[in-house]
């Protein structure tokens, strides 16, 4: 039987989120937008996931702004977008007139094709945005996000393409963002989708473990119609299959995808030097990586784990923090870690491992989770845990966005006159704090983008009139923040303390870091907590919000103040009875752990 394969081509989103922190600029996109327009791609995604944040954040661009250009520049091809069904592209449920209007903007703006996925694969989140986008008239995708677990079977999985075909979806997409799949049983449930589901099939999986050629070619002779690639010179490790690599495997065969290999390869060159532009970005996880077969943790939550341990000075942790990220699953019902369940699990991980006691700190995600407010989980949850959490409180046992309020007329009243458009509400309703300063700095004309550093030379030396001429050159990362340092030199010690010159992202500094006893003061002025009232974090973070007052008396277990870390909530609670002595924080203030935050006597 000849079926010609389709293809979506997730360079301009997927791809170099993958491997570049989604810092790919629209400068860089539409130069070669001509030539990715005469391929002939099924679609391009080109849209969703962590666009928002990064465009607004780091490149300071509208992303708006960016799907109108690419509409333009695309004017032959369907530009597709990944969405989180009621989450839309943010951490949280939002109300159903939001999802309506995020979706008839985007509609509006350019994208032709929604994939649409749920955290907990509870097809009552899709419910609402499936609606919206046939109403628009726009092609409605239901994707499986696909995972591993005693409760995960083909069977399950199947039962959910039926639901989602049920509510209108035009075609099922198998996402697997972690690369779990493996060949045969790819082969087995795309089968299993194709015999009782008359839709088109689309497997969308990563090369982590590198396994994804084999399991699209799989798919493909048991009925799939469609495959995501990545260009090559954006492919491979936790990207995708390279582009040129499948179009030449399907070559002359009953599969052929009629694609024209050599204006691939010319659009790969293009990119292969662009890359390079964005080399301080790059993912350490560039190779095949099989862990991730075992302890189920995708490549870019591994590199964020990785980092808050090492921040924490606890990176030999690394091991206890892999055997606890499946039992914190399975105390939750076994969802699948995609965002943001990933980060609800691994941050509460953490927090175990790094507290030596689990579920001393439950973060405030995790008691949302547990009240049912973001979907039903496939597995038991621990009710042990519940209790602990949430007490008494009411479990949502139906479609959690059923219990929200309409949204966007408090949106607009929020943000007021820096909102130029609907589109700008929605972008502050998808990330209100950095969305803000993003709009206050555009009013004022200063919207300055990230540094992108230039290509070291090899052999180049820089000098210094510290002590050291060698550069020492490394990349940190901080709560999902890369910082590229060059390290120039250094003082002696003197009475414990030490200058160091460096550079972070080209800008020159100079740090005095200081050697800390118990009761010393840190760099921010806060002594070591070392007494049963002295309050401290488990976990380097942000103060959200102090919730008491110089004076007030607090039982042990009350709430103090909240932290977030790894785009994670946490209640700081009161280890004694007594009162508060003493406030060393506000809110928006960086905190360490050890710090002596709060004083209760």
């Amino acid at each position: 039987m000849t079926k010609k394969i389709l293809i979506t081509d997730t360079i301009l989103r997927d791809a170099h989120q993958s491997l570049l922190a989604t810092r790919l600029r629209t400068e860089d996109m539409l130069p070669i937008c001509e030539k990715l327009d005469k391929v002939g791609y099924w679609s391009l995604e080109v849209w969703g996931g962590a666009t928002f944040d990064v465009c607004i954040r780091f490149l300071k661009e509208d992303p708006w702004e960016r799907l109108r250009l690419l509409k333009k520049a695309l004017p032959n091809t369907r530009l597709q977008m990944l969405l989180r069904g009621q989450n839309l592209l943010g951490y949280r449920h939002y109300s159903d007139d939001v999802v309506q209007a995020f979706v008839e903007k985007s509609a509006e703006n350019g994208i032709d094709v929604f994939r649409i996925f749920d955290a907990m694969n509870d097809v009552r989140n899709l419910e609402e945005a499936i609606k919206v986008v046939n109403k628009v008239g726009k092609h409605a995708q239901g994707a499986i996000s696909y995972t591993t677990s005693p409760v995960h079977t083909i069977e399950l999985f199947v039962e959910q393409a039926k639901q989602m075909a049920d509510m209108g979806v035009q075609s099922i997409a198998v996402k697997d963002m972690a690369g779990l799949l493996t060949p045969f049983v790819t082969g087995e449930l795309v089968k299993a989708i194709k015999d009782e589901v008359d839709l088109p099939v689309f497997i969308h999986s990563h090369d982590t473990a590198g396994l994804s050629t084999m399991c699209q070619l799989k798919a493909i002779e048991n009925g799939a119609d469609h495959i995501d690639t990545a260009i090559s010179s954006m492919a491979w490790g936790t990207s995708h299959p390279a582009t040129e690599s499948m179009v030449a495997a399907l070559r002359n065969t009953p599969y052929d995808t009629g694609l024209d290999l050599e204006l691939i390869q010319e659009i790969g060159m293009y990119f292969y030097g662009v890359r390079k532009k964005y080399h301080q970005f790059e993912s350490p996880f560039t190779g095949v990586d099989t862990r991730v077969q075992v302890n189920q943790v995708p490549g870019g939550m591994m590199s964020n784990l990785a980092n808050q341990l090492r921040e924490q000075g606890a990176l030999n942790r690394m091991n206890d923090l892999f055997d606890e990220i499946p039992r914190v699953r399975k105390d939750l019902g076994y969802p699948p870690l995609v965002t943001p369940t990933s980060q609800i699990v691994g941050s509460q991980a953490l927090f175990n491992v790094l507290s030596g006691e689990r579920y001393k700190t439950i973060t405030n995600e995790v008691r949302l989770y547990l009240e049912g407010r973001y979907g039903k989980a496939a597995g038991e949850i621990n009710e042990e845990l519940r209790t602990q959490a949430i007490g008494n409180s009411f479990v949502i046992t139906t479609r959690p966005a059923d219990y929200l309020d309409p949204e966007m007329e408090k949106l607009k009243a929020e943000i007021g006159s820096l909102a130029q458009s609907e589109e700008d509400v929605l972008t502050y309703a998808m990330f209100p704090d950095i969305a803000r300063k993003y709009l206050e700095e555009r009013a004022s004309g200063n919207l300055t983008p990230e540094v992108l550093l230039p290509l070291p030379v090899a052999g180049e030396v820089d000098t210094t009139e510290a002590n050291s001429s060698a550069v020492t050159e490394f990349m940190v990362d901080v709560h999902g923040e890369r910082y590229h340092i060059d390290v120039k030199g250094a003082t002696a010690k003197n009475k414990g303390k030490r200058h160091f010159y460096l550079s972070i992202d080209g800008i020159p500094q100079e740090v005095v870091f200081e050697q800390m006893v118990s009761g010393e003061v840190t760099g921010d002025g806060r002594k070591q907590a070392t007494k049963a009232g002295d309050v401290t974090v488990g976990m380097s973070g942000t103060v959200v919000e102090v919730l008491v007052k110089e004076g007030d008396s607090v039982k042990k277990g009350q709430p103090l103040f909240i932290t977030e870390a790894m785009k994670m909530e946490s209640e700081i609670k009161a280890p004694i009875d007594g009162i508060v002595k003493a406030i060393n924080i506000k809110g928006g203030d960086k905190v360490n752990q050890g710090e002596l935050l709060i004083e209760i006597e």
